[in-house]
């Protein structure tokens, strides 16, 4: 305690020496920062609670201001900035020099920044066209008469982070090589629903990749091979009647497949394609589709029987084929829908006794001719 009392002794006299060299205008400076300090502390007694912008920019004023004039290092502000560390105190100074001056020039020198709208454009054709170097997009955009050059294409896109096309272009992606064939290929699947007797029922459907529409082959207690063959034989009659032409048919390697199956497709010039084992991305179509099947309707219902399964299926792909929006197809449906009507009365049809709402226009009545 004694030694305490020494040491507070000796700190004090050398303060008071020091204020005793230390002008008068210094003092002041000294006690508006201290009390700026002290107004803070207080008023973070209940919570902590940050600075406002106002006392950061008294603080930062005076501080530098008594530094200005004192000449002493930051590390003697120490003893006297006791909230902040002296570098905060100081960083908030340079802040507010940095934005005295930041300021817009009055008169702009060089050639406009290019819009937002054009950079948009540059990076969409990088994207989409791999290839495309910086020359080829320049003339693009020339020919939908935007002048840009081909230095300033490289800029947008070096700040984009995209690289030039001889590193950008590379072997053509899977998606874009399914692209090209997927108005040509069909998938197919199984299922299993439970009934309400905890009977088991196999649902077997194929789906035309390119259009999303889906077919719903068939509904059974017990898929014998000689069952999947024939499904197989009325979806080859359905294809020949709509004319639709197909050349590779998508599926698993469940052991419901019997070579029969194979046959009747490639008899028709449609190959079979066998997904890799336990890869059912590869049959991503499909696989969504029976997400959606349960999602959108068969968590909904208790199924009684395979009849009314068969009924329930039936009416939920009316209203998915004919008038379900879909993102991939650009929210149209698999069979395409005629031009929406913008006026008349909005209706809702209920679809499977209302688990799924149906929306459309009824057309406006047209109004009759007056008869003189």
């Amino acid at each position: 305690m004694t030694w305490f009392l020494v040491l507070q002794f000796f700190s004090m006299m050398l303060t008071l020496l020091r204020l005793g060299r230390t002008s008068e205008t210094d003092k002041d400076l000294e006690i508006l920062i201290l009390r700026q300090q002290l107004d803070i502390l207080q008023r973070q007694q209940d919570k902590p609670v940050k600075p406002t912008r106002a006392e950061k920019l008294t603080l930062a004023v005076l501080s530098a201001n008594l530094k200005k004039q004192t000449k002493r290092p930051v590390n003697q502000f120490r003893s006297l900035i006791r909230v902040f560390q002296p570098e905060t105190v100081f960083g908030w100074h340079r802040a507010l020099v940095k934005r005295k001056w930041t300021h817009a020039r009055k008169n702009k020198v060089g050639r406009p920044p290019t819009a937002e709208e054009v950079k948009k454009l540059v990076i969409k054709l990088a994207l989409e066209n791999d290839d495309w170097g910086y020359g080829k997009i320049s003339g693009e955009l020339e020919k939908l008469g935007i002048e840009l050059s081909e230095t300033a294409v490289g800029d947008i896109l070096r700040a984009e982070g995209i690289e030039p096309a001889p590193v950008r272009a590379g072997s053509i992606g899977w998606k874009t090589l399914m692209s090209h064939y997927r108005e040509q290929l069909l998938a197919c699947d199984f299922f299993n629903i439970e009934t309400i007797w905890l009977k088991t029922l196999t649902v077997f459907f194929f789906i035309d990749i390119g259009t999303r529409q889906v077919y719903l082959a068939g509904i059974t207690d017990h898929p014998t091979h000689h069952w999947v063959t024939q499904q197989a034989r009325n979806q080859v009659w359905t294809i020949q009647e709509q004319e639709d032409e197909f050349c590779g048919l998508i599926r698993d390697n469940d052991k419901k497949f019997p070579e029969s199956f194979d046959d009747v497709f490639e008899s028709e010039n449609i190959n079979i394609i066998r997904i890799p084992y336990r890869a059912p991305n590869a049959n991503a179509v499909a696989e969504r589709m029976v997400r959606t099947f349960r999602q959108e309707c068969l968590d909904k219902i208790l199924i009684l029987n395979e009849a009314h399964l068969r009924r329930v299926l039936k009416e939920f792909l009316v209203y998915y084929n004919e008038r379900r929006p879909h993102q991939g197809l650009d929210q149209q449906s698999p069979i395409e829908r005629p031009e929406p009507l913008t006026e008349g009365l909005i209706q809702k049809r209920r679809v499977l006794g209302g688990i799924i709402n149906d929306y459309f226009r009824l057309p406006a009545p047209v109004p009759k001719p007056q008869t003189a």
